[in-house]
């Protein structure tokens, strides 16, 4: 069962990852490379953006509540993976469809489809990762499990990263029309989402004995659990930190090799570099971990993500050297994506520990909270550094001067550089759960009686 349940869970992230891949780091080059938004309509439906994302993000934790009450025959978790999911997928064909309409009317419906998108997608995605304390308490299988989990996830991502400029441009040449291209693109996404979907809706059996049944959650629970887990409170800081640092990179990645190393080809090719190395250090990661503390293992990622971005910034246009950054920077970021996720699955038993409840949807709607506030700030960077600089003016990189490039490279990698070190630094001073005090507090509960 451990196995089946690995296997199936991992494979529900391949599609869901390219789904969210599409939207997060795409949307804004669809916007900017193909619908051709002027200066005055990015800056409007990139405020949207960003401040829809902020907004939706404390949606989330109420979304974890009404998941954490749900009481059904096929658990509390699979009908939300499944609702969540589907209307997810309507609202992302919307955001890629030929709408109709211009000026404030399309900020407007964007706008909306975009807010649905967002909580569908929310739905799903707190629902999908809190099977995933929910199906074993130790440290080591769930280690296998996130790890494997992120080897599809990261599949999935790669999929889209590699693919998505010359399959986009190759369904545009065949329909005539880039804009059908890319719905297209966004349709055969969402199949794939709902197939990977059932991998996981059919194939993973909870242990649902496991658990002591827990009293139906109020608001007033929801933010003792929230402001009473000091743990989680630390881990979501670092997290956030963290993510604004990587969605920002990440979203600058199209307009780095358009305008700044003048192949859009290389892309793809500088992606597949990172779709490997990524899946190495992922494969790599349950060996790695097993001899090394994850507080180690952190601060060797961070000095791997460090090396990179400094390496990235003074690398002449040259894809060996550009090359060898992404490697440093990817590698890193994959063992530190896996180690938050292994953080986080933690704090769930701390929690029950010191207040009684374990709340995993509660919990892991932070995930999407903290994903979504990383992509907000990394809209609102991205969105000003492509007006300030010039790029969304230009017609092609030969229009983009020296000090705008120079512009895009300090937002696509100093800021960045930043804001993940600090993340770090909260982690090293404030994270406690170790593998000693994680076995005491298993320990305690079972002789409570809360884990059976």
């Amino acid at each position: 069962m451990t196995k089946r349940n690995t296997y199936c869970f991992g494979l529900g992230t391949v599609g869901r990852d390219m789904f969210y891949s599409l939207e997060s780091m795409y949307l804004l080059t669809f916007l900017t490379e193909v619908r051709q938004l002027d200066d005055a309509m990015l800056a409007a439906v990139g405020g949207v953006l960003t401040v829809l994302r902020i907004l939706d993000a404390f949606n989330d934790p109420v979304t974890g509540i009404i998941i954490d009450n749900t009481r059904s025959r096929w658990g509390k978790f699979k009908p939300w993976i499944l609702a969540g999911s589907l209307m997810a997928c309507i609202f992302l064909l919307l955001m890629f469809a030929d709408l109709p309409i211009t000026g404030a009317g399309y900020v407007i419906l964007f706008g909306a489809c975009y807010v649905l998108w967002d909580i569908s997608y929310g739905v799903n995605d707190i629902a999908y990762w809190s099977l995933l304390p929910a199906l074993s308490t130790d440290q080591a299988a769930r280690e296998k499990m996130g790890a494997f989990a992120r080897i599809c996830a990261n599949i999935g991502m790669y999929v889209v990263v590699v693919g998505v400029l010359p399959i986009t441009g190759a369904l545009g040449d065949a329909v005539g029309s880039a804009q059908q291209g890319w719905f297209l693109f966004a349709a055969i996404v969402c199949v794939l989402m709902l197939g990977f979907q059932l991998f996981t809706l059919l194939g993973v059996r909870e242990d649902r004995q496991h658990y002591k049944t827990e009293e139906r959650t109020t608001l007033r629970d929801f933010v003792h659990v929230i402001f009473g887990n000091d743990q989680l409170l630390w881990t979501s800081i670092s997290m956030i930190l963290f993510m604004i640092g990587y969605c920002t990179t990440t979203s600058f990645g199209t307009y780095f090799f358009i305008y700044a190393y003048g192949d859009e080809g290389m892309y793809s090719v500088f992606a597949a570099i990172l779709g490997v190395s990524q899946l190495v250090a992922l494969l790599l990661f349950p060996k790695v971990s097993a001899r090394c503390s994850r507080r180690k293992l952190y601060g060797i990622a961070t000095a791997l993500v460090v090396a990179g971005y400094v390496v990235f910034f003074f690398a002449p246009m040259n894809m060996l050297p550009i090359g060898v950054a992404g490697v440093l920077l990817f590698v890193g970021q994959a063992f530190i994506q896996t180690l938050m996720l292994m953080f986080l699955a933690d704090t769930i038993e701390y929690g029950q520990w010191k207040m009684g409840r374990r709340n995993e949807s509660i919990t892991f709607s932070l995930q999407p909270l903290i994903n979504k506030l990383g992509a907000a700030i990394a809209t609102g960077v991205v969105t000003i550094t492509l007006i300030v600089s010039g790029i969304n003016s230009a017609a092609d990189a030969s229009e983009v001067t020296q000090q705008g490039l120079w512009i895009m490279k300090s937002a696509m990698m100093l800021f960045p550089l930043v804001a993940i070190v600090v993340g770090y630094l909260v982690y090293r001073k404030k994270y406690r759960i170790d593998a000693a005090l994680y076995r005491q507090i298993v320990a305690d509960l079972t002789e409570r009686g809360q884990l059976k």
